[in-house]
């Protein structure tokens, strides 16, 4: 029933010593955990920050502005990341007793990515001294160049990866610019600038400027849900220092210590605090994210610095809304790339047909659903009106389903942008250096990192670019790399169907990025199904190795399910608790249906297809 391979993980280390639940050990050692110290998340385990370069001197400039009230300018980003980046900026620096403070987010429709030349522009009308990146910068050699030029002093703090030429800023913290011994490489922008910030209340409290001027010293976990938020919504990897960072965050949401403008993005996403880093992800980030690819980040960042319930609930809302408008646009263009990426596939289908026929013989059938494996290696879609603010979706949906590095172009300012994501294997940064270092002149600009990347290209120059990238994707990988992937970390036992284990795991967190939450396989007998809202399939299962045991099941977004004879199924799951009305029940959140069968008892079972090529019951 599915195409996906299933890949069961082995342990990369020794399984750990001490007093662990064995599956605990098992899921632990699968994930190149080796020593305890490396589950303990508490803030004093934090890498310090005494070896991130351009520190000393990031914090000497802030020092001498704060000494002379100097008007400081934040330019942020315009995601989650960018907006909780400057939240933090903003909270620590008044903190600290800077009084002209003021931020701008770069529209991304009217002056793109980063610290650009007509960002300064707009910056030099409010006549700032320091002007501070946050969440970018590192590839901003003209802007940092303006802003010089036109008087500012400039500290970029920043993630993202280097290119051969770094700006002439006054400072440079960044975990990935050459020369930086900091180990934590993976920090989100988030996290820069908490380290940034944690880096100058250390300064100021050596200088005794707190007591001078009878100031409270402020508690920099403070700024931790803020950390949180940022470090998950921007899919950063979860090595140790990350889920140390988020798991602070997440403890204060918990405790109900967040700021209000969270607590309002996590009432209106409907999502429980008491979870787990995935409602940030899927309920706090798309909504902040909404604001930057509707139309202006600051909402997003006057929610999360608001300091009472009702402007928090106000501006939720309104976020709320711009997700929602978000969703329509996007689902209308996922149609739309649905029907192109079948294009692609036809004409790739009729190509190779001819060049296996010596070029004589006759076109085959067009197949309507376009054939997966008739695809280009990487996939390049474009249509005139798309909206540019959610080909990034678009992309990842692309790319979640085909298997294949996908980019999305829209028009913007007289030319295109486009916006990629890309699967395991490929470097898409990488990639875009070699297409454009083979092509002079025919990418504008690009930037980002191995799994995203941004561009930005002339109209006419789309087929050349998507002839350029297709042909680098075909160079650099393989085709098995294509086929979808389902790792697991094995079979449970029937005693370990349980809530305890459920809330064990769930606590063994937080899961991300290359530190996935744990999901397992196995074959059940298949009690009872039913179809909610017309794409969802619950059921009641027991496993095949303990038919008196019944759990409940959930498959979200179901394309193809079984047919209501079917006896059988194989999937891979995770283990959930569903909480409803106060009552908590075990459930099994289904990944993939790996496959279905009948049983002895009912050996006619089929699948039925719709024209539509849904399986339903």
């Amino acid at each position: 029933m599915s195409a996906a391979k299933l890949i069961r993980r082995r342990a990369s280390v020794a399984e750990l010593q001490g007093d662990l639940h064995p599956l605990l050990r098992r899921i632990y050692s699968r994930r190149g955990v080796s020593e305890l110290r490396e589950i303990e998340l508490e803030l004093a385990n934090l890498v310090p920050p005494d070896s991130l370069k351009g520190l000393d001197d990031a914090v000497a400039l802030l020092v001498e502005a704060l000494r002379g009230q100097w008007r400081v300018l934040l330019v942020g980003d315009y995601d989650a990341d960018g907006a909780a980046s400057c939240a933090i900026a903003l909270d620590a620096l008044n903190s600290f007793g800077f009084d002209n403070l003021d931020y701008i987010v770069p529209n991304r429709f009217d002056y793109g990515y980063g610290l650009t030349p007509a960002i300064v522009e707009l910056a030099s009308a409010r006549w700032p001294d320091l002007l501070i990146t946050v969440d970018n910068g590192i590839s901003s050699i003209e802007g940092v160049d303006a802003a010089k030029i036109a008087g500012m002093r400039v500290i970029v703090t920043d993630h993202h990866l280097p290119g051969k030429q770094l700006p002439a800023a006054d400072a440079i913290v960044n975990p990935n610019q050459p020369g930086c011994d900091f180990p934590a490489k993976n920090c989100a922008g988030v996290g820069v600038i908490f380290y940034v910030m944690l880096g100058l209340r250390g300064r100021l409290r050596e200088l005794g400027w707190f007591s001078a001027g009878n100031l409270p010293e402020p508690n920099m976990a403070e700024l931790l849900d803020l950390v949180a938020i940022g470090t998950v919504a921007d899919v950063v990897s979860f090595d140790l220092n990350n889920r140390i960072l988020v798991n602070e965050g997440l403890r204060r949401i918990r405790a109900g210590r967040a700021r209000p403008g969270i607590r309002a993005l996590m009432k209106t996403a409907g999502r429980n605090p008491a979870k787990v880093a995935a409602d940030l992800a899927f309920g706090v980030a798309p909504r902040l994210n909404a604001a930057g690819r509707m139309t202006d980040m600051s909402i997003g960042i006057e929610c999360l610095l608001a300091e009472d319930r009702d402007s928090a609930k106000q501006l939720a809302g309104e976020l709320d809304g711009l997700n929602r408008d978000r969703k329509e646009i996007q689902a209308e263009m996922n149609e739309q790339a649905e029907e192109l990426v079948a294009k692609l596939a036809a004409e790739a289908a009729v190509l190779r047909h001819s060049v296996e026929a010596g070029g004589h013989a006759a076109a085959p059938a067009r197949d309507p659903t376009g054939s997966v494996e008739k695809l280009p290696a990487g996939l390049c879609i474009y249509q005139p009106g798309w909206h540019e603010g959610v080909i990034g979706i678009v992309a990842a949906r692309i790319k979640d389903r085909l298997h294949r590095p996908a980019i999305v172009f829209a028009d913007s300012q007289g030319q295109l942008k486009g916006s990629g994501r890309s699967i395991g294997g490929f470097h898409l940064l990488d990639a875009l250096r070699a297409v454009d270092e083979s092509n002079p002149g025919l990418i504008t600009g690009f930037g980002g990192h191995a799994m995203a990347a941004g561009l930005s290209l002339e109209t006419n120059k789309f087929e050349r670019f998507r002839a350029a990238f297709e042909s680098e994707a075909e160079r650099r990988l393989r085709p098995e790399q294509f086929a979808a992937k389902v790792y697991s970390d094995g079979r449970l036992k029937p005693r370990w169907f349980s809530l305890e284990v459920a809330q064990m795991l769930r606590n063994a967190g937080p899961w991300g990025k290359d530190f996935p939450e744990p999901v397992f396989d196995g074959e059940f007998l298949l009690r009872e199904q039913r179809v909610l809202k017309e794409k969802h399939l619950r059921m009641e299962l027991s496993p095949k190795d303990d038919l008196e045991l019944r759990v409940g099941a959930i498959a979200f977004n179901v394309e193809r399910w079984p047919d209501p004879e079917a006896g059988e199924i194989s999937l891979a799951y995770r283990l959930d608790i569903n909480e409803f009305r106060g009552v908590r029940k075990l459930q099994l959140v289904v990944e993939e249906i790996l496959s279905v069968s009948a049983t002895a008892e009912r050996p006619n079972a089929v699948l039925k297809r719709q024209q539509t090529g849904k399986y339903v019951v």
